[in-house]
């Protein structure tokens, strides 16, 4: 066979690969199946220089917001970093749930949640004190196979997940981004 029948048949596994897995990212990053949970974990995002949330975070807090009330999860964990704006997305998350009636005891504030895996970890180090055996997770669509993939490597299966309904251009640099991290990690 020509080298170049051969790199074409690459690129072909290749972009099928992508693809797939893209696909399935989508229809399992959309799907909610309803289920109640111990804890809601939302995964951080950007605050705006002036303190406010980003839409798209702020699309997750009202999405786990709505968990809340609805009483299909009895506690939130928030987690973030510190990001380059100068905030603590943790603390901000907090202050929007308490200013939408959730009581202080009903949120935990994670700060060093500083990328996917640091929430994964932090979260089950809080397993024991917080008794909690099921977790749904709370990030755009396109972010949560991977973080139940995570937790799944850290042998916590009990795991499901809802998404906004929230989309923007950005979302296929995402998807890509996706992509190579969850075979990375």
């Amino acid at each position: 066979m020509k080298p170049y029948i051969i790199l074409k048949w690459i690129l072909l596994v290749l972009v099928l690969w992508v693809f797939t897995h893209s696909a399935y990212t989508i229809i399992d990053g959309l799907s909610d199946d309803g289920k109640i949970a111990d804890i809601a974990v939302i995964l951080g995002n950007k605050v705006n220089e002036d303190g406010t949330l980003s839409n798209r975070l702020k699309k997750r807090m009202n999405c786990g917001l709505k968990l809340y009330l609805n009483g299909r999860a009895r506690k939130l964990i928030v987690s973030g970093g510190l990001g380059k704006e100068g905030f603590l997305e943790g603390d901000k998350m907090k202050a929007f749930l308490t200013n939408n009636g959730v009581p202080d005891s009903a949120i935990i504030v994670d700060n060093h949640g500083d990328n996917t895996l640091a929430t994964v970890k932090n979260t089950l180090r809080l397993k024991d004190s917080l008794h909690f055996k099921s977790v749904i997770i709370v990030s755009q669509y396109f972010h949560l196979t991977r973080t139940k993939m995570l937790f799944r490597k850290q042998h916590f299966a009990n795991i499901s997940s809802i998404s906004p309904i929230y989309f923007e251009p950005r979302d296929t640099y995402s998807l890509l981004r996706e992509f190579l991290a969850y075979y990375i990690e």
